[in-house]
Order: C-alpha cells, then sequence, then structure tokens
C-alpha cells in the first residue's frame, strides 16, 4: 500500500518530476497512464472538468495502484475547501490559480498547512482516506503527511508577474508554473500576438523560482519542446493534456476521414448521410 508521497520524494531528493493532464474524472484513464510506467503523477485539471469527492478518492486510489502521485488543479473562490477535500482523498499535490500576490499565497499556504505550534496552518486531522488509505494515523505522523503535500502556484497574472520574488519567498511554495493565455488576457493582449513578451516574462518567473529554491514546472506539447526548458534550468514538465490530444486527433484524422468518406457521395461535409 502507498503510504510515501511521491512529489515530496523527488523534490527533496532532488529528482526531475513528469506528469500528464487528464480532465475525466474515470479512474481507468489514470490507471491506464499508470500502467504506461512513464509519469511520476497526474495532474487532474479541476479547474476544467466536473467532480464529486467520490471521484477524487477513485482516482488517487488509481494512482496508488502504480506508485503514481497525483496533484489537483483548482478554482480560486473555493480552493481551501476543495484543496482540503482533496488532500483528504488522497491527493498529494495542489495547485493554486489566480493569486497575483504574497498575502493570496500566504493565505492559501495556511489553508492546507498542519494546526500545529509550528506547522503554520489551520488544517486539523478529519478522519479520511489519505494516501494509502491512512484514515488513522498518529496525529504528528498525519501533520507530517500535510506539510508533505506539494504546493504549486501558477503565475498567470500581470500583478503575479510583478509580485514573483514576494511570491517565491513565501514559506511552503514548492513549484510555480507560468501560465501565458491568462497572462496575456490580464494584459489585454491574444496570445499569439505576442510570444516574445510572454516568454520573456516565463524567463523571468522561472529565474525567480531558481534563485528563491523553488521548482519551476512547465507545460509542453511534444518532448522537442523540453530542451528549451532544461537549458534554463527546469526539471518537472507536463506533457500532454488529455482533451488537447483527443482534439488534434478528431480534427486531424477526422477531418480526413471525412473528406473520404464524402468522396464516397454521403453528405456534403456536414456528417449528414441522408
Amino acid at each position: 500500500m502507498m503510504k510515501e508521497n511521491k512529489l515530496r520524494y523527488h523534490l527533496d531528493h532532488g529528482l526531475p518530476l513528469l506528469s500528464t493532464r487528464l480532465w475525466s474524472t474515470w479512474p481507468f484513464y489514470t490507471e491506464v497512464v499508470g500502467s504506461t510506467h512513464n509519469f511520476d503523477y497526474i495532474e487532474f485539471v479541476g479547474e476544467y472538468a466536473p467532480f464529486t469527492q467520490y471521484d477524487l478518492e477513485n482516482i488517487a486510489r488509481a494512482a496508488e495502484l502504480y506508485e503514481m502521485g497525483t496533484m489537483i488543479k483548482l478554482d480560486l473562490q473555493n480552493r481551501g475547501y476543495v484543496a482540503q477535500k482533496a488532500i483528504g482523498a488522497g491527493f498529494q499535490s495542489i495547485m493554486f490559480v489566480d493569486h497575483v500576490n504574497a498575502e493570496q499565497v500566504r493565505e492559501s499556504v495556511e489553508m492546507v498547512k498542519p494546526k500545529t505550534p509550528g506547522g503554520g496552518g489551520t488544517f486539523g486531522y478529519p478522519n479520511r482516506r489519505f494516501i494509502g488509505a491512512q484514515s488513522h494515523i498518529p496525529a504528528l505522523d498525519h501533520a507530517k503527511r500535510l506539510d508533505d503535500i506539494v504546493l504549486c502556484f501558477m503565475i498567470e497574472k500581470e500583478e503575479a508577474v510583478e509580485n514573483i520574488d514576494e511570491i517565491c519567498s513565501v514559506p511552503g511554495v514548492d513549484m510555480i508554473q507560468f501560465g501565458p493565455n491568462d497572462y496575456c488576457m490580464s494584459r489585454g493582449w491574444n496570445t499569439a500576438d505576442h510570444k516574445e513578451e510572454f516568454k520573456a516574462a516565463e524567463r523571468k518567473c522561472i529565474r525567480a523560482a531558481l534563485d528563491h529554491g523553488v521548482r519551476p514546472r512547465c507545460e509542453i506539447v511534444h518532448p522537442e519542446d523540453a530542451q528549451y526548458y532544461m537549458d534554463l534550468g527546469v526539471k518537472d514538465f507536463s506533457l500532454g493534456d488529455q482533451l488537447a490530444k483527443l482534439k488534434e486527433f478528431w480534427n486531424g484524422e477526422g477531418r480526413t476521414m471525412r473528406d473520404m468518406v464524402n468522396q464516397l457521395g454521403f453528405g456534403e461535409g456536414n456528417g449528414d448521410c441522408c
């Protein structure tokens, strides 16, 4: 039975981390990712997809079958509630979004750190399953597993980039990730029109994170995209996105097949056959 936080182990030992993003709550997909033995953890994008607390437990269980870690990406507004429920379900890492300053980051850290004399947090000891169904362990062992939860913060607003040094200085911040789309939106830009500008902002964030001993995490589409970031000192990557890959297939092979079928005289390109 899995007992250790996979992400924390890698961070503590200076090891790289590789994940992929899932939208589906069907735990079978988590199992399939685990069965490849290519990924250290999966990121469930709870900010984008509907889910229940039962789903969170089942995703965590499926990952634990393959000694694989779990991260959940949360909405801003109800982050404290969902983060605590996800941790209780067995998730090993929380990705917070939309924070713009150190005060917001500090508040979120406190929500998931233990309420102990030196813990600096407010999280108590709810009897949930936690990692590997560790629902009843000594209180201070529970406090340790809360301290082990890896906390990642999206740096995706203009203000967050401006405050990146202060954010990375907050105790408890383990990782950051730059978000180009939200960053450009916060500046009134379309991402495609300002690639050089957002790449410069991303490099600023990566440098600041490394200077403060925080791990920068980067999302990439293809393995060949990684070298650019490796040269900047990055060793934590998220490769691919479940929905993006499906859309790529449906828009690529799907379009090719649609054209082939249309040549047979069925429909006029809209999929109709009668």
